[in-house]
């Protein structure tokens, strides 16, 4: 949650011209109640995505067609995850789009991101509960950090490619 909000959220004002108008102490130009905030309700779309992957691995033998289900489920929990985020949140006075339209559809694409990349990572810290090796706290946060640098990586990709310049802080 801290490096989506601290590093993350620049990519939405810039890419999608999204901003947060609300009055507020910041860090980093991110309202801080939002640090929190984030926390929770990640927590709970990644709770949520792991019970439907955790459902297809144990309901289905291994096999190619149960990996292309559980990539395809990935991809899918992600844009949708993130269309409803968005939706969801155009009704908060306080968080404005430049195009609405272009942040449901584009937006959502761009957003889900971080999930095509997440929900697996979080999946695989899960796995001590089904027999296999627990994950330690040094390893949660070593790899934690790499799955932020990857997500940094395609958002920055991503905005290079439609030619956005990027502007991090006020």
């Amino acid at each position: 949650s801290f490096i989506g909000n601290y590093w993350y959220t620049h990519y939405f004002y810039s890419v999608l011209k999204a901003k947060y108008t609300m009055p507020a102490h910041r860090l980093n130009d991110v309202p801080i109640a939002f640090y929190f905030a984030t926390h929770f309700y990640f927590s709970s779309y990644h709770a949520f995505s792991n019970a439907c992957l955790r459902k297809i691995e144990t309901t289905f033998a291994p096999s190619a067609s149960r990996r292309v289900l559980f990539v395809y489920t990935v991809a899918f929990l992600s844009y949708f995850t993130a269309f409803m985020e968005t939706l969801t949140i155009s009704s908060f006075p306080y968080y404005d789009f430049e195009d609405r339209d272009m942040a449901y559809v584009v937006g959502s694409a761009f957003y889900g991101i971080y999930f095509l990349v997440s929900f697996p990572m979080f999946y695989y810290f899960d796995g001590g509960v089904d027999g296999g090796k627990p994950i330690g706290m040094w390893e949660t946060v070593v790899e934690s950090c790499g799955c932020g640098m990857i997500v940094m990586c395609l958002l920055d990709f991503v905005r290079l490619w439609i030619g956005t310049p990027l502007t991090i802080g006020k």
